[in-house]
């Protein structure tokens, strides 16, 4: 199995919160983890906050940030090209996402038309986006 991980999943491989032992699980059931180049910046931004906001002490931060680091060329990393954000606009609209949620969408598009749209998973922890990642999969299954 192909995972799709938005930020939102992939924040909690490396923040003990609620839902991380579930991501953990998918990830490690899957043969593929994927995820969209702007989770790295969103990631690195969301540790951050935590961090201003005392939820992770320093070490852990610092540990966080290494292990993310260290991690991220394991990936199988989605470059947004100017055609895959043109596509998220579209989502964008049709969807009525936030912009970054329909860059993960058209990610997500993208690997599971390469990778089978059977065969990959997407997961998030924001319910617009997996509505809009369950509609579009069903698309893309028709289209097929």
């Amino acid at each position: 199995m192909t995972l799709y991980l938005d930020t939102s999943s992939l924040v909690k491989l490396y923040v003990a919160e609620p839902g991380s032992e579930a991501v953990r699980k998918l990830v490690d059931a899957a043969t593929i983890v994927a995820t969209s180049s702007i989770a790295y910046t969103e990631t690195r931004a969301a540790l951050a906050r935590r961090r201003r906001e005392r939820v992770l002490r320093p070490k852990a931060f610092a540990s966080a940030k290494k292990t993310l680091e260290t991690e991220w060329s394991q990936y199988l990393t989605v470059e947004m090209t100017s055609a895959l954000c043109r596509q998220a606009g579209e989502f964008a609209e049709h969807y009525r996402l936030r912009a970054y949620d329909s860059m993960h969408l058209a990610a997500f598009a993208e690997v599971a038309r390469e990778a089978g749209v059977r065969e990959t998973r997407f997961s998030s922890f924001d319910d617009a986006l997996n509505r809009a990642a369950h509609s579009l999969r069903r698309t893309l299954t028709r289209a097929r």
